[in-house]
């Protein structure tokens, strides 16, 4: 979830309890965002949606990335897999802004330099990023989450008590059955599963239209329906979005490259290996490092 969404979601919330007994009652709702902030729109002529080129990060001496080379293509669906420590998270960080390189260029389509944009200019010109754990607001149902992620115009918002328009309801309905939630559009967010809390926050950001999202380990502690079902999520994505899924569930891995699609294996900070998911788990060096024997 991003960090402005976040914090709207804490002013949302409040407002949510504080809810006066008359539905009329309207003139004090503050806005629940802020004012949006425009950092231009990216180029994607050249079909490339991310590109990363000698990307360096360093922790006290450590390495956590090390020269990373990387480029995703618009629409498409990239695995990236690989052991504890190999950098899948820092490379996600310096993609959204939390983490700044020491050296190295990060760009998003052919004209956007990530590393001059705050982590909130970042999501709003179209990079959304889902954690392993869900954040979705408990208090709230289902439809109250998906309303609060809509990308409007934070100037005029009016929190959780404005009149949606019908396109908005329709997008709304779009998304909850996108993703498997349509019949649980009223209940509590905090009553449900571990899996379709995962869902939610998917659906809360496919609401912002991203253009890439970056997933890591969405169907870990998944019952093995839900992880099928969020691989046929994913898969009716693909194309309309593009799709960066950091996982150690090979055999999800699997039901997601379908045998033919690329997946790029980190080991110390870099790429050890890129091929078909049969390509990679073939390599030497990533059954010594990752896979075993």
């Amino acid at each position: 979830m991003t960090p402005d969404l976040m914090e709207a979601g804490a002013k949302a919330l409040a407002d949510y309890r504080a809810k006066v007994a008359e539905a009329g009652a309207s003139g004090d709702r503050g806005a629940a965002y802020g004012r949006l902030l425009t950092a231009g729109q990216p180029d994607f002529a050249h079909g490339v949606a991310l590109y990363l080129e000698g990307i360096t990060v360093s922790f006290d001496g450590f390495k956590a990335l090390n020269s990373l080379n990387l480029s995703v293509n618009v629409g498409e669906l990239r695995c990236i897999i690989g052991p504890n420590g190999a950098g899948k998270t820092t490379m996600m960080d310096v993609i959204t802004g939390k983490t700044r390189p020491d050296l190295g260029t990060a760009s998003f389509g052919s004209n956007i330099d990530l590393l001059r944009l705050r982590e909130s200019e970042i999501a709003q010109i179209g990079i959304g990023r889902k954690f392993q754990k869900p954040t979705v607001y408990e208090q709230l149902s289902v439809f109250e989450n998906l309303e609060l992620a809509l990308k409007a115009d934070r100037r005029v918002r009016a929190g959780l008590l404005h009149r949606l328009t019908g396109a908005q309801l329709d997008r709304i309905g779009e998304i909850l059955t996108l993703i498997h939630l349509l019949p649980q559009a009223q209940r509590t967010a905090g009553l449900l599963s571990h899996g379709q809390k995962q869902w939610l926050e998917i659906g809360m950001l496919l609401m912002q239209d991203p253009k890439l999202l970056l997933l890591d380990e969405p169907v870990a502690g998944m019952t093995d329906e839900e992880t099928e079902r969020t691989a046929e999520l994913f898969l009716s994505l693909e194309g309309r979005h593009s799709l960066v899924v950091v996982e150690h569930d090979m055999k999800f891995v699997g039901e997601l490259t379908q045998g033919w699609k690329k997946v790029t294996v980190l080991h110390e900070g870099s790429v050890l290996a890129e091929g078909t998911l049969a390509e990679v788990q073939a390599n030497e060096k990533v059954v010594e490092v990752y896979l075993g024997r």
